[in-house]
């Protein structure tokens, strides 16, 4: 139906006739001319009805936004001064000689130049996709995945589906479960991740794999998550580690390069144990200068127990953050407003002290702690975290990971609070991760019970599981996890010691991953991952704040989808012929 997209027309068309479909952007009526902004997925040309063509220009007079259009006419140039530098067609109009409504348009439900909210945006989605801004970024995702595979293919990766109806893998998070009707009582789960059948696939032999595949996930939602996410999955076999890191990085390196003109430059390198005791984090944010200090060992002796007390724990932890230059700028309102912020990461308070003249001493330094200080530990936690006239000191003294987490989320808010954070691209691997986390209770795997340990035997790390590393990496770019991998157990005896340590027993085992531990006898290849989360990775390309914003079609934060209003209740029927009942809530379920 068309010869041109609106936004491709350019001046070397000047002269040549032209036919366009798409919508009416804006229509402006200046008395003799009518004018009107036609888009399509490229963009926004501008065409002119002259007045002289009576019936024509009668047609363009009942023209509203949205209307969907078929127009043909002649590419013109614009005077010098009628130039629209602002727009990627500014140069020129098309002049109209004929127009076809092709679909008029109701009233809009939504206006986008009014705030609209975004149950309003998603509700009526096919219309928000419309916005120029929800365009791009379609389409940018859509320039990231095909470059991925083009990524992928030459470098010598097969492109190969995994199934979407399979058993539970061990995740961290609640599966989506659908029901079997020819196995009624049995239950298929939709994957968290293609984990287990990419191992299979190293043991087919495919040494190179990659999919850009959906993954299925039942847990509390955020801006970054949703229950249904997109993956580039990739698997390798006979790959190292730094291998595996190598090859990813140089794809995210290229994708940046192809499509933003920005060069990331070589990756740095920082341990688990780094980026936790200086930024508080396993992801962080290195355009953010404020840096986690820890002071313990100036505090073992003094009175106050809330310093004195994580300060002689093995597994306490008493660490400063300094603000430079903020003494006058964070007010006692401010700070009661960080008090109550950290106590959403479990931390019961948050100490501080304002260096208003660093060469008076004690009497130059104002806090409600300072009585509980003397002289030679005051003295060095200033040097110690080498503070000036008009910087601010936070504390945080509890258990490890509280002081972790409460002065890591504070460092992040302080710092957005007072633009602290550079205009910057500061991407990071983070590797050298423990094998488990948890206590006395019990252990977890920190990343999924695949992950191989660091140069352990089964013995060894049977005997001092919580002191070895896994063999894993995570890829953050700006704060922001965009992909994790590891290289995985291919040996079973130590996947055996894995489960048993996790309190997976034979039997258990067994059941869940049978499959895998009979495959891992017959020759597995040392073998290797990552997968990157691709909604995660274009929401940071296209500086979105939510991943909702690179999804055409996503859930909000109670996993519902606003335009179908699903999920829904299933017919009577259906319920019966996959042999599934639904019970209703009693009171009782309540108390």
């Amino acid at each position: 139906m068309r010869s041109h997209y609106c936004g491709q027309l350019e001046t070397s068309l000047v002269d040549q006739p032209v036919t366009l479909c798409g919508w009416v952007n804006k229509r402006r009526d200046l008395g003799g001319l009518i004018f009107i902004d036609m888009r399509d997925r490229t963009g926004l040309v501008q065409v002119v009805f002259d007045p002289d063509q009576s019936e024509l220009f009668e047609q363009a007079n009942s023209l509203r936004q949205e209307f969907c259009i078929k127009l043909t006419g002649v590419v013109r140039a614009r005077p010098g001064s009628q130039v629209n530098t602002g727009m990627a067609t500014g140069a020129i109009e098309v002049m109209a000689d004929g127009l076809e409504i092709l679909n008029r348009s109701a009233a809009l439900p939504i206006d986008f130049n009014q705030h609209v909210s975004e149950e309003q945006r998603l509700r009526f989605r096919y219309l928000d996709l419309r916005r120029p801004n929800m365009n791009h970024n379609l389409q940018f995702r859509a320039k990231v995945t095909s470059a991925v595979r083009r990524f992928m293919d030459a470098a010598g990766f097969l492109d190969i589906e995994t199934p979407m109806l399979t058993r539970a893998t061990p995740e961290g998070a609640r599966d989506y479960l659908v029901p079997s009707r020819t196995y009624k009582g049995k239950f298929f789960a939709l994957p968290q991740s293609p984990q287990l059948f990419k191992q299979l696939l190293m043991m087919s032999g495919f040494d190179r794999y990659y999919q850009i595949v959906k993954c299925f996930r039942d847990e509390d939602l955020r801006a970054d998550r949703q229950p249904e996410f997109t993956q580039i999955d990739i698997e390798t076999s006979f790959m190292t580690a730094d291998q595996v890191m190598a090859i990813t990085e140089q794809m995210v390196q290229q994708l940046f390069v192809e499509l933003m003109e920005v060069n990331l430059g070589e990756f740095p390198r920082m341990s688990w144990h780094e980026a936790m005791r200086r930024f508080g984090s396993d992801k962080p944010d290195l355009r953010n200068p404020l840096e986690l200090i820890d002071v313990a060992d100036l505090l073992t002796d003094v009175e106050f127990k809330v310093f004195a007390g994580p300060a002689n724990d093995p597994k306490g932890r008493v660490a400063a953050l300094k603000v430079p230059g903020k003494a006058e700028a964070i007010s006692r309102k401010n700070i009661d407003e960080y008090t109550n912020f950290v106590g959403i990461y479990g931390a019961k308070g948050l100490a501080w002290m304002k260096v208003n003249d660093l060469a008076a001493g004690r009497d130059g330094i104002q806090s409600p702690v300072l009585k509980f200080i003397p002289d030679a530990a005051l003295q060095g936690i200033l040097e110690r975290t080498d503070a000036a006239s008009g910087d601010i000191i936070f504390f945080g003294a509890d258990n490890g990971m509280v002081v972790a987490e409460a002065l890591g989320a504070l460092r992040l808010k302080v710092g957005q609070d007072f633009d602290l954070v550079e205009d910057a691209w500061r991407p990071l691997w983070v590797v050298d991760f423990p094998m488990f986390e948890g206590d006395d209770n019990g252990l977890a795997a920190l990343h999924h019970p695949f992950t191989a340990p660091v140069g352990v035997t089964p013995e060894q790390l049977k005997a001092n599981p919580t002191e070895t590393l896994s063999n894993a990496y995570d890829m953050v770019l700006n704060g922001v996890e965009v992909g994790g991998g590891s290289v995985r157990i291919h040996d079973s005896k130590m996947q055996q010691t894995v489960f048993e340590i996790l309190g997976i027993g034979p039997d258990e085992a067994n059941e869940k991953f049978g499959f895998l531990l009979e495959a891992l006898k017959y020759g597995t290849p040392p073998h290797a991952g990552l997968a990157f989360g691709l909604d995660r990775l274009v929401m940071l390309m296209v500086g979105a704040s939510s991943i909702r914003e690179v999804i055409a079609f996503p859930k909000t934060t109670t996993a519902a989808c606003m335009l179908t209003d699903a999920p829904g209740f299933a017919n009577a029927g259906a319920l019966e012929e996959l042999g599934v009942a639904v019970i209703a809530k009693s009171a009782e379920d309540d108390s």
